[in-house]
């Protein structure tokens, strides 16, 4: 089974479908989701104690760390798995030559994609064609703050990889695999780019999306048959559309994502977000290409397939709650100390802050 047929084929059949979450005002999924981790926070004596399902990585990976801070706890199976990539701290004494320098060590080429370290939701996030293009980003970028460049991956698909390790029995399994597949039209040989976008209900919320500007000229007219990407990121914010691809977990699939996992220190729930080619491959637990983790904080976004009912999706995410906090539990019992609440609060509020400073998504 090679990829180019069955999945996108799918996509296709659901692409301008909207789950019902999807269409829910966010307030609204938030306010069943908050009851339960009040209540779970009550059970168990902390509100915050997800912040320990990862004790190295700041609050868990709930909210406020860094890309870099993932990268750098991986060992040999995950670096090797990694997409190169690049952190720089971004203030007025970086030189173009210093960049360039930089880069060739890296052993990265353009294109390339340059995102916050501290981001979510693609907020930032652009594909960058040269150092022209780079120069500009990091001219709108706040200063003082950590920027990753990383090697543009031409593999033409994506999926989350959810994993979670008991940290008693120290078994490792995918609770979850998601397929994200990018905005996109096709041509009909007579319409603008812009006029496909606006009759697509899902793309159309790119135009609407704030942070974000179309890559393309709007104004061109696809020949008839041609698909046209939209967009570097595939976040539903830009009308990604979400897939639960939990067929696809395999034995083999498993066995290489806990390896990589278990190189990392007491690292117990996170996503892997990975580039891929060929179903079959993936299945194997090859040919994947390592964009990004993320940890406790990562939403179980295969809830928000099409194909996905409200009770189902919400059942979903419940799920992944209780087991942020049963993992949690397991690693205060053997010490480790849930951040305070306020402190959470903080992080959070500088991260939504920053959100608002950052280029240009694309």
């Amino acid at each position: 089974m090679h990829m180019s047929s069955t999945p996108e084929c799918e996509a296709g059949e659901v692409a301008n479908k909207r789950s019902t979450l999807e269409r829910m005002p966010k307030w609204l999924i938030c306010v069943p989701l908050v009851i339960q981790w009040l209540w779970l926070g009550l059970r168990y004596g902390s509100l915050t104690l997800p912040s320990v399902a990862n004790p190295n990585i700041t609050a868990g990976g709930l909210v406020g760390e860094g890309k870099i801070e993932y990268f750098e706890q991986m060992g040999p199976l995950g670096r090797a798995a990694t997409a190169p990539y690049l952190g720089l701290r971004i203030d007025d004494r970086l030189s173009e030559a210093d960049m360039a320098r930089a880069l060739e060590a890296a052993h990265i080429a353009f294109p390339v994609v340059a995102k916050p370290d501290l981001g979510l939701c693609g907020y930032g996030v652009r594909r960058l064609a040269d150092m022209e293009a780079l120069r500009s980003y990091i001219a709108h970028f706040p200063k003082n703050e950590t920027l990753v460049i990383q090697q543009y991956l031409p593999q033409e698909h994506e999926a989350g990889l959810f994993y979670a390790r008991d940290p008693h029995s120290g078994a490792g399994r995918l609770i979850g695999l998601t397929l994200r597949h990018y905005p996109r039209v096709t041509g009909d040989g007579r319409s603008t780019l812009a006029a496909l976008i606006r009759q697509d209900g899902r793309a159309l919320r790119m135009l609407r999306s704030q942070g974000h500007a179309c890559p393309l000229d709007l104004d061109s007219v696809p020949p008839a048959g041609q698909t046209v990407r939209l967009a570097t990121i595939g976040s539903t914010r830009v009308g990604g559309l979400y897939r639960d691809g939990a067929s696809l977990i395999t034995d083999a699939l498993t066995a290489a994502i806990d390896r990589i996992a278990r190189e990392m220190p007491d690292f117990h729930f996170g996503r892997f977000d990975v580039r891929f080619d060929d179903v079959a491959e993936l299945r194997a637990g090859r040919g994947f290409s390592i964009m990004e983790v993320n940890g406790a904080g990562s939403e179980a976004i295969q809830a928000w397939d099409p194909s996905t009912g409200l009770i189902a999706g919400l059942r979903m995410i419940f799920s992944k709650q209780r087991l942020l906090f049963e993992i949690g539990a397991a690693n205060r019992r053997r010490g480790a100390r849930p951040i305070g609440l306020q402190k959470l609060m903080r992080l959070n509020t500088r991260q939504n802050r920053l959100i608002e400073l950052y280029p240009t998504s694309n």
